[in-house]
């Protein structure tokens, strides 16, 4: 699995019972009684479940082996789980015959004195080890009378991260025998709903995986379960030995309609953000590789073979070069190169000849990286918006020229200055991993240790395609002033496809009425301000689902995330800073039940009429050998100024203020379903604006009783080479070819330079192309299941102040004053409206009174504006006839 090595997002476990002799008195020969299949050692596992529940990626794990001492002596039963080294044990309990010895999660300093007793006399004791690429294993021993039951429970905890666009529960089997009852079952609880769910098993064939596995998702909620018999357990037809013996996998994600999910329970709260639809900012990457003599062989090679793959997916706008290092330091190209194919081309060559030689010079490999891409963001010969990276890979430690740890580490900080983030990849298991995870989380990037595997090329790769896709940089959560405490982590200098930022909090008023998030963050095109607004009320109905969620999960989540940042910082802190870290990391860990770093979990368990006392710890890894207009982010609804207005909405009706005259006149274009209408086009600005006819559902081809509406918007800046296409689903926004595609469900605002639009979720957005042009579109939704109308869009010209002389179409010819005058007003047709004479621009036409709607304060609702309604498709009002103004397509 190329993904394998990636610790953060697994949730994986081992569940497993062996037995082994334990006599209290001399053996005997257990005679001819037939024992119950599934027996081993005189041991029966008659049931092992293995149950998870998931609510908001916040997984709740319970695995609970049940056994018995069929023997007629008494027995060693070991319990062996292995977890993902990111979970925190929260609970284990052992209960034989009825009664149960609970854990105690302690202090690992007083923990550590009763482990110690257990072991001076002798006495098994139970820990947990490093185990691998990403688990740990939890290994507990009981001494079971003959007949006796044995029940282990053991319950962990952990966040789900967000990797290649999916959670991932990775569940390592292996009974080690037939189990009578043996099941997996997983609950998931997603409250923005789940949009796929997935699972599969290495270890059983699909078909016979098709009758042991359900699995379902409907809405907010999913469900997998994995119950194979005896028989579909057997690794042959007449075998006693299991077949479960290896991986099973569920993966799901979650509906994105809307880039943010905010949740609120008991007064705590979770923000998560996943972005979609925005194109990938340019990267500057240098990759600082180790060349010296212990990378020779089967590590040099997979190293060139990662490097030769990554090559492949380096995008065209990235630039990039190579640093390599050994006793000294050499480079493929003296400056940053474009990842041009013939630069591409050459690179390629170049990795193919490196050879490994000398001694090891991080310290001046690192340094010389990181010199060229700040020289190339000064010379400003990367593109402007573009983000620099630094993956280091190296397999010892420093060893030649600076090769003391911290001075390293203080020479590397002073150089990159905040500026961009550093990865270091461990290679293998000699070297000071630490050290480089110290290096590089004070540097705003993670370390990750390669395992020395036939898949480490494919580990490499894995971690370049983590990082390959940068969608927003600086990124910056907000929340109201004065309103939350104790947050966890809310700036961030990356966000990449793939992933997601989680934010967690405590409201200080847990009585407020709605609340409200903003993310702020620079693309690769303009600046970003997605905001989200939360209504208490209608949270509280949607979590209302109590069998899906554990109590104060949001709580535990939050906890959970706080102390998993405060280990974090703690790795770099010293004096005061550690011990107030410490400090906080503990009492948190005590209070919440968590066995982490600083804490353990002490069991005591019956042993020869003795206490005896095992202890659960958590090992360390090395145990092992945009500038945004804050204020259109808030616009909920848009308030129009007080200067003459112009808008197309509804059936479509064009209406045109005339300030001179206090009022307003009023047509509408009786057009196919299809057509598009120039609305705007003015040469000097380089703007133009069209629009699209939908008709009714079922196409009723009437024309004197068919209703029509504008369903699609082209808004485009000749200028700019920037394009905007807006249907009542999605706004796609084009900076020559780069694409982002936002949802009317966002609340977001875009910046870049002489443009702001901002959409306010379900109601309208707001286009301005610097001070003097503004419009707005509005949104119009109807019942989905209506049998005639269908969603539809508003659009008004605001302020047009800007535009030349020259601007012409439907609207755009009014931008510049004109009169009319009205008389012989009498009588019509319909009492409630009179006919009029109107005489404007030479022409002279028969009017009628009437009314229109003006949609821009409410969509809903709406505002009345009373106007003369010019007949036959404005003809007489708009210059020449309506069918002049039709054009090929949106742009």
């Amino acid at each position: 699995m190329a993904s394998a090595w990636w610790p953060c997002l697994i949730l994986a476990l081992l569940s497993g019972l062996a037995a082994s002799g334990f006599p209290r008195s001399p053996s005997r020969p257990l005679g001819k009684r037939s024992l119950p299949e599934g027996v081993v050692n005189g041991i029966e596992v008659y049931s092992t479940k293995i149950s998870c529940k998931v609510t908001s990626r916040f997984a709740h794990n319970v695995v609970t082996t049940r056994a018995v001492n069929r023997a007629d002596t008494a027995k060693e039963v070991s319990f062996d789980v292995e977890l993902p080294k990111t979970a925190f044990i929260t609970n284990f309990t052992l209960t034989i015959d009825g009664v149960t010895y609970p854990g105690n999660v302690k202090e690992k300093e007083v923990a550590k004195k009763q482990y110690e007793k257990a072991v001076s006399q002798g006495k098994t004791a139970g820990l947990v080890k490093a185990s691998g690429r990403k688990l740990e294993k939890f290994t507990v021993s009981v001494n079971v009378a003959a007949g006796s039951k044995v029940t282990f429970e053991l319950t962990y905890e952990e966040l789900l991260k967000r990797h290649k666009g999916k959670y991932e529960m990775y569940l390592k089997v292996q009974p080690k025998q037939l189990v009578k009852h043996f099941e997996i079952e997983a609950d998931i609880f997603e409250p923005q709903g789940i949009s796929t769910l997935d699972a599969e098993a290495s270890f059983i064939t699909n078909d016979l995986l098709g009758s042991a596995l359900t699995k379902s998702f409907s809405g907010r909620k999913g469900r997998v379960s994995f119950k194979p018999s005896m028989d579909q357990q057997r690794s042959c037809p007449t075998c006693t030995d299991s077949l479960l013996n290896g991986d099973f996998i569920i993966t799901y994600d979650v509906n994105r309609e809307s880039p943010a999910n905010v949740q609120i329970v008991n007064g705590y709260f979770v923000h998560f953000f996943a972005p979609q639809g925005l194109p990938v900012v340019p990267k500057n990457v240098v990759f600082v590789i180790d060349v010296s003599g212990s990378m020779h062989g089967r590590k040099m090679e997979q190293t060139k073979d990662a490097l030769l793959k990554i090559l492949e997916d380096v995008k065209e706008d990235d630039y990039l070069n190579f640093i390599l290092f050994s006793g000294d330091v050499t480079t493929w190209k003296d400056t940053l190169v474009q990842a041009t194919p013939e630069n591409i081309e050459e690179a390629r060559t170049f990795v193919k000849n490196i050879d490994d030689q000398g001694m090891t010079n991080i310290n001046d490999g690192l340094l010389r990286g990181i010199s060229m891409l700040n020289k190339a963001r000064e010379e400003h010969s990367v593109p402007e918006r573009s983000t620099s990276i630094v993956i280091m890979l190296t397999d010892g430690d420093p060893n030649v020229g600076e090769s003391r740890p911290e001075k390293i580490q203080e020479n590397v900080r002073n150089a990159i200055g905040g500026k961009f983030p550093l990865y270091n990849l461990g290679f293998g298991n000699n070297l000071n991993y630490n050290f480089l995870e110290s290096m590089a989380l004070e540097n705003h990037g993670l370390a990750r240790r390669i395992y020395e595997d036939s898949d480490a090329n494919l580990q490499l790769q894995g971690f370049y395609e983590e990082v390959a896709n940068p969608l927003l940089t600086d990124v910056e959560v907000e929340y109201p002033e004065n309103a939350i405490q104790d947050l966890t982590q809310s700036a961030y200098q990356h966000f990449y496809d793939g992933s997601e930022i989680v934010v967690a909090g405590r409201l200080l008023d847990e009585d407020m009425n709605n609340f409200k998030a903003d993310v702020k963050g620079h693309g690769a095109i303009n600046d970003l301000t997605f905001t989200e607004e939360v209504d208490m009320k209608e949270m509280e109905k949607a979590l209302k689902e109590q069998d899906y969620i554990f109590g104060n999960y949001i709580e535990r989540l939050w906890a959970y995330l706080t102390i998993e940042q405060l280990l974090e910082k703690r790795k770099n802190a010293h004096g005061e800073e550690k011990e107030n870290l410490t400090a906080q990391a503990l009492d948190l860990s005590l209070k919440y039940h968590f066995v982490t770093p600083l804490t353990s979990m002490v069991v005591t368990k019956p042993e020869d009429n003795e206490d005896q006392t095992a202890i659960a710890d958590k090992p360390g890894e090395d145990t092992e050998a945009f500038s945004v207009a804050r204020s259109m982010a808030y616009l909920t609804s848009y308030q129009p100024p007080q200067t003459p207005y112009y808008y197309v909405d509804g059936d479509p009706h064009f209406i045109i203020q005339v300030p001179q005259r206090d009022d307003a006149i009023c047509f509408n274009v009786d057009e196919d379903p299809g057509t598009v209408l120039r609305l705007i086009q003015d040469p000097i600005t380089g703007l133009t604006v069209n629009g699209q006819i939908i008709g009714e559902k079922g196409g009723n081809s009437d024309s004197k009783t068919r209703k029509t509406y504008f369903g699609k918007l082209g808004i485009a800046s000749a200028h700019m080479d920037f394009r905007m296409e807006v249907t009542p689903e999605k706004i796609t926004l084009w900076s020559g070819a780069a694409q982002s595609t936002f949802s009317w469900l966002d609340t977001v605002t875009v910046t870049q330079d002489g443009l702001s639009v901002t959409i306010n979720r379900k109601k309208n957005m707001v286009v301005s192309f610097g001070d003097g042009v503004t419009f707005v579109v509005v949104l119009h939704q109807v019942w989905k299941k209506h049998p005639v109308h269908q969603d539809f869009l508003g659009f008004y010209v605001v302020d047009s102040h800007r535009m030349s002389a020259q601007t012409h179409g439907l609207l755009g010819q009014f931008f510049h004053p004109f009169d009319f005058k009205v008389s012989d007003i009498h009588p019509g047709s319909d009492p409630t409206k009179p006919d009029a004479t109107m005489v404007v621009k030479d022409h002279r036409l028969t009017v009628t009174r009437g009314s229109q709607k003006d949609y821009r304060k409410d969509a809903s609702v709406g505002t009345k504006v009373a106007c003369w309604f010019v007949h036959n498709n404005g003809q007489g009002l708009i210059d020449g006839v309506h069918s002049d103004y039709i054009v090929p397509n949106l742009f």
